[in-house]
């Protein structure tokens, strides 16, 4: 357990704190001091994860909530701030994500729709709700979740429109929000080993290989140290920002280095 403390007596709300990210994430803050709602679709994987950090000895609770459904985020919104007083810190991290059609034209509406509606519009309907509360606290945060898929192209279209959409809402709501003394910051992942990955561990190793100049995919903590800064004290003066948490893979171009022989050079040849 960090021995940072830099969350003592928040109040926090994660959407998909099930498993994954979300779930390191509310690990992470817990163990620095905060009460945790632990918020997911699937209210049984919820419930385990707010159990284990019970017995680490953290206040957790479970709500099931779909991000895509306003009243059960208001209600999710209303039960952390009864159940913990105030509430200081919401983290975004619910998405959706369907694999694309072999063609474009093949992708349906209702794929299209859904994937922007938990993802971007989720966080929209979970930042209105907690807004006011976040500015009551006087400290309040708010770190989205977003994707290297929001910069690049890595595929999936409705996915990808999705996060690069979390950027732009970051930036707004930033804005509007640092008047009433409320940060909003993004952090940006690259591929990250979870349940999404299951069964692909040669793919994995491939994309670490070939891509990452750091030598590896990213871990679930990696994410949730990014989020935890970025919703801590220590960023007082950091908002509307989108980190990139991704091990240089946008930052460094690895494959370009090693076809010119690693000592790089002009790509326009110039």
């Amino acid at each position: 357990m960090t021995a940072m403390r830099r969350f003592e007596g928040h109040g926090v709300l994660i959407t998909g704190a099930a498993r994954g990210i979300g779930a390191a994430t509310a690990r992470r803050l817990a163990a620095e001091g905060a009460r945790v709602l632990v918020t997911d679709v699937d209210l049984a994987e919820a419930e385990k994860t707010a159990a284990a950090l019970r017995e680490l000895g953290s206040r957790a609770e479970a709500f099931g909530c779909d991000v895509g459904q306003r009243a059960q985020v208001e209600a999710a919104v209303a039960y952390a701030v009864d159940a913990f007083g105030s509430l200081d810190v919401l983290v975004n991290n619910a998405y959706r994500c369907t694999p694309d059609a072999p063609l474009f034209e093949d992708g349906s509406d209702e794929d299209w729709a859904a994937d922007l509606d938990v993802t971007l519009t989720g966080a929209y309907r979970c930042a209105r709700a907690a807004l006011p509360h976040l500015v009551a606290s006087g400290r309040g945060a708010i770190v989205t979740i977003g994707s290297v898929n929001g910069i690049q192209d890595f595929g999936n279209h409705a996915y990808s429109a999705a996060k690069a959409g979390l950027m732009s809402l970051t930036r707004t709501l930033a804005g509007h929000a640092a008047a009433r003394g409320v940060r909003v910051n993004l952090v940006a992942p690259g591929t990250i080993r979870t349940t999404a990955w299951e069964g692909r561990e040669d793919d994995l190793a491939s994309a670490a290989r070939l891509l990452y100049p750091l030598g590896r995919v990213g871990e679930p903590e990696d994410i949730a140290a990014a989020v935890a800064f970025l919703a801590s004290g220590d960023a007082a003066w950091i908002t509307g920002t989108t980190l990139c948490v991704d091990g240089g893979l946008l930052g460094v171009n690895k494959r370009f280095r090693e076809a010119v022989g690693g000592e790089g050079g002009d790509a326009d040849g110039s």
